[in-house]
């Protein structure tokens, strides 16, 4: 089953920034492709199995932003 996801990024200004978001999310065991807009602050995840908000948070704040639902 797959499953996907919108979420709100708090903090992102440049590209280098959508950049380190998807590497840090990409990482998470199970998510299968990200897609990050700056205009908006939001992304795209999809999963394999149900999308672990607390790993993509973790993820996220790691790349040095702020994950919020959408």
């Amino acid at each position: 089953m797959t499953t996907t996801q919108d979420y709100v990024v708090a903090g992102m200004t440049c590209e280098h920034c959508t950049q380190a978001v998807s590497e840090e999310v990409l990482a998470v065991p199970g998510v299968r492709e990200v897609t990050v807009h700056l205009d908006g602050g939001t992304m795209t995840v999809t999963s394999e199995d149900p999308i672990d908000f607390d790993a993509l948070s973790a993820a996220v704040d790691e790349a040095g932003y702020t994950l919020g639902s959408r």
